[in-house]
């Protein structure tokens, strides 16, 4: 079984869902076990850490690739593919509680610090449980599409374009909502750190 394991290990993730689309049980096996935990976090996230909505939602998704694999287009990057259906799993979520409308404003990130640098000094200042845990209370209260963008790029670290992508948005509408989501972090999170980022 061990040396089976360790045969699925090699392929890569697009190979895997190739694979499932076959019948293959345990290629689904080993994508199970690299993306789940991900998974179940970033919806835990995106649903005001509902756990048990969100083992909910991630059964439901892995549920979509064993019922319906050959949705899967192999030329495209399986986890774009993925958070792309986690995303809008939430925005129907959020939709059926009539959420309210979500507010964006444009600004130019050239002149914004690098946010995953300054979170990592202020670890250092303070207890990184308590950071951690203070940081994601504030993310709660941002819209889901605020909330998403930023846990794509500094979680999951999708570049701008693939959220774009998954996001179905413009990288400018991706940039500017970046932007103004880690600024109101800052802002309340001046407490840990004054000179935390600097706009």
């Amino acid at each position: 079984m061990a040396i089976l394991k360790k045969k699925y290990q090699k392929f890569t993730d697009e190979e895997l869902m190739t694979l499932i689309q076959e019948g293959s049980t345990s290629a689904f096996n080993e994508l199970y076990d690299r993306y789940a935990q991900r998974i179940l976090y970033y919806f835990y996230r995106m649903l005001n850490c509902d756990q048990e909505k969100a083992q909910d939602f991630l059964q439901e998704i892995f549920l979509k690739l064993i019922k319906k694999p050959a949705l899967f287009n192999p030329v495209k990057k399986f986890s774009s593919w993925v958070f792309t259906i986690a995303y809008n799993m939430c925005k129907n979520e959020y939709r059926n509680r009539k959420v309210r409308d979500i507010f964006e404003k444009n600004h130019d990130l050239d002149s914004f610090s690098n946010f995953s640098e300054n979170i990592h000094n202020a670890e250092k200042i303070v207890d990184q449980k308590f950071f951690k845990k203070e940081l994601l209370n504030i993310l709660n209260n941002f819209t889901d599409l605020q909330r998403s963008t930023f846990l794509l790029k500094y979680q999951e670290n999708f570049t701008i374009k693939e959220i774009s992508n998954i996001l179905e948005c413009s990288e400018g509408t991706i940039k500017s909502r970046l932007f103004y989501t880690t600024k109101k972090l800052a802002d309340q999170l001046q407490a840990f750190n004054p000179n935390i980022i600097e706009v």
